[in-house]
């Protein structure tokens, strides 16, 4: 399909694709069991929610897949990559009343956006948009499930609703149904007119938003992926819808719903007061819960002044005091490094002065002992100082050869033998 659509290519399209679409999930049917839980009902007549100003409270919304994030213009339902489907409900039931949703739908092949009333017996109230088509939105309807027919669908045109704010209402009472686009009706929808009210949504909803990618192949059926515009590209991601505000009225008064019977009609709901109103956040709360984002923005000029130089300030003293600790410590450290020079001196003049000790030591110990041994003749020349003698000089002739010795044979030889040498011969 390409992205220009016609008005009778969307009545074709309704006719052979919205099967696929209609809502058939419900955790407890009442037109089926006696014991499903009571429905919590809005409990006011009207709630409103600015989304540029605050964020959703897990007290009234609950995100069944995936995350919105909060961003300037809104809450971001982005799909980033396959699998991904943001959608959030309320925790809230009402029973009649109007819903307002100011948004932007997403752009891409193959994605869709959707607003949805939905009821625990599958009456469903819808608004839809195809990421590839800038100039329409479907509008549809469900009563119990039911999807025998395809003549529910039709398709209106708004203006570049991808890039500029509309705002989408649904006013519901147990007479009609009518659609709103910035305040003109384009659609109603009578009780009768619903198969004699068998399909005509009358029972307790919540409201849902949501984005999804109706032109995934691994997830969808091939009729509800040619609905969606064709096959979805991830690669052209992301792909956001962002939703400015809601406002829900209830008609009913009560802090619960309750069905009576099986039989699923308006009249069998019973409204009841046993439990304490739901606690709501966005413009019905004293407590409004916002991101630290959203709590800026929503501050004057003169209290961001004030605030900016508070933490200028701020930011200057803890500057100013890293700086005196940083220059404290080094003046620190470096008086430390001069105590631990002096020590390492100090100790390197003992080393040294240990060792002049030792050598000295040394030295004089080595005198001493040649004093007490002669180094030239040793023990013999000991001798001949002990007599008075003097020591013989080796290499010259003795001046009386054999003197003083007994043997004259002995001294006889030694003048024959050893005259002008000093040898002896044994």
């Amino acid at each position: 399909m390409g992205h220009s659509f016609k008005p009778s290519a969307f009545v074709l399209f309704s006719l052979l694709f919205t099967t696929s679409l209609a809502q058939t999930f419900t955790s407890c049917n009442p037109m089926e069991k006696t014991d499903c839980p009571a429905d919590t009902a809005l409990g006011v007549a009207n709630y409103t929610i600015d989304f540029t100003n605050n964020i959703m409270s897990d007290r009234v919304w609950n995100t069944t897949a995936g995350k919105v994030d909060f961003e300037d213009d809104g809450a971001a339902f982005t799909i980033n990559q396959r699998g991904d489907s943001p959608t959030v409900q309320t925790n809230f039931y009402i029973f009649f009343g109007q819903v307002e949703v100011i948004m932007k739908a997403a752009k891409g092949q193959g994605i869709v956006s959707s607003i949805v009333l939905e009821s625990d017996d599958l009456d469903e109230v819808d608004w839809e948009w195809i990421g590839g088509n800038n100039s329409y939105v479907q509008t549809n309807y469900f009563g119990k499930g039911n999807t025998t027919s395809y003549d529910r669908a039709v398709w209106h045109p708004v203006n570049n609703p991808q890039d500029e704010w509309h705002n989408y209402t649904v006013d519901w009472t147990h007479e009609q149904l009518e659609w709103f686009v910035d305040g003109q009706s384009i659609r109603v929808l009578k009780f009768e007119d619903a198969n004699g009210g068998q399909n005509f949504p009358q029972t307790p909803c919540h409201i849902m938003l949501g984005i999804w990618a109706g032109g995934d192949p691994t997830k969808n059926a091939e009729g509800t992926v040619e609905w969606a515009g064709g096959d979805t590209n991830y690669d052209d991601g992301p792909f956001s819808m962002t939703v400015k505000s809601v406002r829900v009225t209830d008609a009913g008064r009560g802090t619960q719903y309750v069905y009576g019977d099986k039989t699923g009609s308006w009249q069998s709901i019973k409204s009841l007061n046993d439990t304490s109103p739901i606690k709501l956040d966005g413009e019905n709360s004293g407590s409004t819960t916002q991101s630290m984002k959203q709590k800026w923005n929503g501050l004057s000029s003169t209290t961001k002044n004030i605030i900016i130089g508070v933490v200028c300030g701020v930011a200057l003293l803890c500057v100013a005091i890293f700086a005196f600790c940083c220059i404290r410590q080094r003046r620190a450290g470096k008086h430390e490094k001069l105590v631990e020079d002096a020590k390492y001196e100090q100790n390197a003049a003992e080393v040294l002065a240990y060792r002049a000790n030792m050598t000295r030591l040394r030295g004089e110990k080595m005198t001493t002992a040649q004093v007490r041994v002669s180094p030239v003749m040793g023990n013999a020349g000991a001798m001949y100082q002990n007599h008075g003698q003097t020591q013989p000089m080796m290499g010259a002739a003795s001046p009386n050869p054999g003197a003083g010795y007994a043997n004259s044979n002995y001294a006889q030889s030694v003048s024959t033998f050893g005259s002008g040498r000093g040898y002896q011969k044994y």
